[in-house]
C-alpha cells in the first residue's frame, strides 16, 4: 500500500515539472502517451476490473448498474474539469486569468480519490485467488499511473496560465497528487480482508471500470479524429494493449 501511494504521488508531482521542459503548445509526446495510457486503462478494464467485481458478485446486473453509473459520472466531471483528465489544455496565452478553477480540481480530486479506491492491498492473505487479486492491483496501479502523468501535464499547464507563476500553481496541483493516495488509505482502512465480496467494493470497482471506460475510449477516438490514420499513434496504442495482455503472463 505505501508503494503505491509514493508512486502514485510522484507521479503527478514529477509530470508537473514537464512543463518546464515540454511546452504545452508542442507537446506532441502527449498524444502519443494519451493514445498508450487509453489503450492500456481500456484493455485492463475489460480483461481485469470487469471479470474480477462480475465474479466475485452474485448479481452480476449490479454490477452494470455501477458500471453505467461510473461511465455517466464521468461525463459530469469532465463538464466541470474541461477534459484535463484525458490531457485536454485549455490555455490562453497572454491572457491572466486571477481566479482559480475549483470545479475543475474538485472534479479531479473526486475523480483521482475513486480511482486510488479500488487499489485494496490483499498482500497478507496466500490463496491463489488472493495472488490473481494481488496481480490485479499492480497492473491497475500502472494503468492509474500512466493515466496521472499526462492529466497532471495538462492540469499543470491550465494552472500556470491562470497564475501566471509555477509555485502557486504547483501548491494546486497537490490537491490532484493527493487524490488517489488518499483513496487508498480510505478504502484501505475502511473495507475488510473480504473486499471483493462486499458491496462496498463492488460499488467502487463498477464505479471506476465505468469512468475507465469512458476516460478510455474518449481518448482513443480523439487521437484519431477523422478516423485518419497516423502510424505513431496506432503504435502506442497496439503498445498499450500488449503491456495489459503482458500482465496476464506476469
Amino acid at each position: 500500500m505505501i508503494i503505491a501511494i509514493l508512486v502514485l504521488f510522484f507521479a503527478v508531482v514529477l509530470s508537473g515539472f514537464l512543463v518546464k521542459t515540454f511546452p504545452p503548445d508542442n507537446a506532441k509526446w502527449l498524444k502519443m502517451a494519451l493514445s498508450f495510457s487509453g489503450a492500456y486503462l481500456f484493455s485492463i478494464t475489460i480483461i481485469h476490473l470487469l471479470p474480477e467485481v462480475l465474479f466475485n458478485n452474485s448479481d452480476p446486473h449490479v454490477v452494470g448498474y455501477w458500471v453505467l453509473a461510473g461511465f455517466f459520472l464521468q461525463l459530469v466531471l469532465e463538464l466541470l474539469s474541461h477534459g484535463v483528465e484525458h490531457g485536454h489544455i485549455h490555455t490562453h496565452p497572454g491572457h491572466h486569468v486571477s481566479s482559480m478553477p475549483y470545479l475543475l480540481l474538485g472534479s479531479l480530486f473526486v475523480h483521482s480519490f475513486l480511482e486510488g479506491s479500488i487499489l485494496i492491498d490483499r498482500s497478507s492473505q496466500h490463496s491463489a485467488g488472493h495472488i490473481h487479486a494481488e496481480s490485479n492491483f499492480y497492473l491497475v496501479l500502472l494503468g492509474v499511473t500512466l493515466h496521472h502523468v499526462p492529466a497532471a501535464f495538462a492540469l499543470m499547464s491550465v494552472l500556470i496560465s491562470r497564475l501566471q507563476n509555477f509555485r502557486k500553481a504547483f501548491s494546486w496541483l497537490l490537491i490532484f497528487a493527493v487524490g488517489s493516495p488518499l483513496g487508498i488509505i480510505v478504502s484501505n482502512t475502511l473495507l475488510p480482508q473480504e473486499a471483493p465480496d462486499s458491496m462496498l467494493y463492488t460499488v467502487l470497482t463498477g464505479l471506476v471500470a465505468g469512468n475507465f471506460l469512458h476516460i478510455s475510449t474518449t481518448i482513443l477516438f480523439e487521437t484519431s479524429p477523422d478516423h485518419r490514420f497516423n502510424r505513431n499513434k496506432l503504435v502506442a496504442t497496439l503498445l498499450g494493449l500488449l503491456l495489459a495482455l503482458f500482465g496476464d503472463f506476469m
